[in-house]
């Protein structure tokens, strides 16, 4: 099973970048799907995260009304919409799968697998 992030780089702030993450080796159409995000010398952070249907959201307050998360259930894929990015986006954004239907956790310890980082940087 591979998760594969990507869609990070370099804007300016007030601008928008949009990250995919597309997954390969099992099906995750019944799986809760996550993205975090790691700034330099902070501890990780949920962000966002979107339930099996793509029916309900939940996200962290310093992003709301900003970021959109979203899934194509048929593309195993599902996205990171990333509008108005101010300086203090800027971190290593990783998606991640939780198996199950039933919720949609914050806790990094609750997913059960996970791509690798993209960088998205945001400047001043």
């Amino acid at each position: 099973v591979q998760l594969q992030a990507f869609g990070g780089g370099l804007v300016q702030a007030g601008g928008s970048l949009r990250l995919s993450c597309a997954a390969s080796g099992r099906t995750f159409s019944r799986s809760t799907m996550g993205w975090f995000r790691q700034a330099p010398g902070k501890e990780r952070e949920f962000v966002a995260a979107i339930n099996w249907t793509g029916g309900s959201t939940r996200y962290v307050d310093s992003v709301k009304g900003r970021f959109t998360i979203s899934r194509d259930n048929a593309e195993n894929t599902w996205y990171l919409q990333m509008n108005r990015l101010k300086p203090e986006d800027t971190a290593v954004y990783c998606c991640a799968a939780r198996l199950g239907v039933t919720s949609i956790p914050v806790s990094a310890n609750a997913y059960d697998y996970w791509g690798q980082g993209t960088l998205v940087t945001v400047s001043s």
